[in-house]
């Protein structure tokens, strides 16, 4: 019998073009639901169906999930960050993990540009006032994107790509980041302290990890001058939630642009009332192109793990067993 993939849950209307990929190289498909389901479901669809590999988009992977099936050799992320897969057990198991880390970078950096231009010039409230009957626009509060401060919180992929589209707009940009050198391409680079206590508008380009989680926490929100912008359109994890509605509601923050909240899609109330929060339901990465290329990407992936060639984005050094070699980190 041919070699299973499970393709756990899915962000578009259909599995199409994940299907022709693996299709066409002999493997058969087990879909989970399209929407994330638990991770005891995605577990017993492991156990039944003894996987060479899953595809997983939200729904969690779990330790249990990567040691049920003995067949599994690689979990490919049909997109960017890694929380929702206990990698570290899929290293000890001997199991590659893969993701496509370029398949969206433009669509997110566009998104945060938009969202900081948005509060700039008031879109989003003006809105709203017009179509509840009201006309006042002397009581805007404007702002001139080119004599403000931008922060960029992780100077990866897109983290460049969002200096760049903001210093192009005229803004003085810098950056923080632990792995960046002292000046990146001219960009300052500064502490995270530093950053907060000097920037108008802050923005998160950073992963979710252990040490990431609750970056933005009571401490560093107080921290920035009043006024100022917070725009996350990474991992809602990063923002201590209880901390930033406390902030909104009693400190000095000016405003909120979300894409992503820690406990989505259930979005706290106090976010979805308050006038100075932007809110999109996870959607930064999303493009008819960016999709096609992250769907065919993730499913091409696990055509060349399987055929036992090396992958082009591994993300873990599995040992020995079930891959035939090491796999560089």
């Amino acid at each position: 019998m041919a070699d299973a993939v499970l393709i756990t849950d899915r962000a578009w209307p259909d599995d199409v073009i994940e299907r022709s990929v693996l299709e066409a190289a002999g493997l058969r498909i087990v879909a989970g639901p399209a929407t994330p389901t638990t991770a005891a479901a995605i577990e017993a669809l492991v156990a039944e169906h003894r996987p060479a590999a899953i595809l997983t988009c939200w729904a969690e992977v779990s330790a249990a999930a990567i040691t049920m099936s003995p067949s599994l050799r690689v979990v490919a992320r049909m997109g960017v960050g890694l929380d929702n897969i206990d990698v570290a057990a899929a290293t000890a198991a001997g199991v590659l993990v893969t993701n496509v880390p370029d398949y969206c970078v433009e669509e997110v950096s566009d998104h945060a540009v938009a969202m900081i231009l948005a509060w700039t010039r008031g879109l989003v409230a003006g809105d709203r006032e017009v179509r509840a009957g009201q006309w006042s626009p002397a009581g805007h509060r404007l702002r001139r994107l080119s004599t403000l401060t931008c922060g960029v919180i992780g100077f990866g992929r897109i983290g460049r790509i969002t200096t760049a589209k903001l210093a192009a707009l005229g803004a003085r940009v810098i950056v923080s980041d632990p792995t960046a050198s002292a000046a990146t391409a001219g960009v300052p680079v500064c502490s995270l302290d530093e950053l907060l206590s000097s920037c108008d508008v802050v923005v998160l380009h950073a992963p979710l990890t252990d040490k990431t989680r609750n970056l933005i926490g009571a401490r560093e929100l107080a921290l920035l001058p009043e006024g100022a912008l917070l725009v996350n359109v990474s991992r809602g994890g990063l923002v201590d939630t209880s901390a930033l509605t406390e902030a909104l509601h009693y400190g000095n923050l000016g405003g909120a642009c979300l894409d992503v909240v820690a406990e989505e899609p259930a979005v706290p109330s106090a976010l979805l009332e308050h006038p100075a929060v932007i809110i999109t339901p996870h959607v930064a990465f999303s493009s008819d192109a960016s999709l096609q290329d992250l769907r065919r990407s993730a499913a091409e992936e696990v055509v060349r793990v399987l055929a036992g060639q090396p992958a082009r984005h591994p993300c873990n050094s599995p040992t020995l067993g079930r891959n035939d070699q090491e796999v560089p980190a």
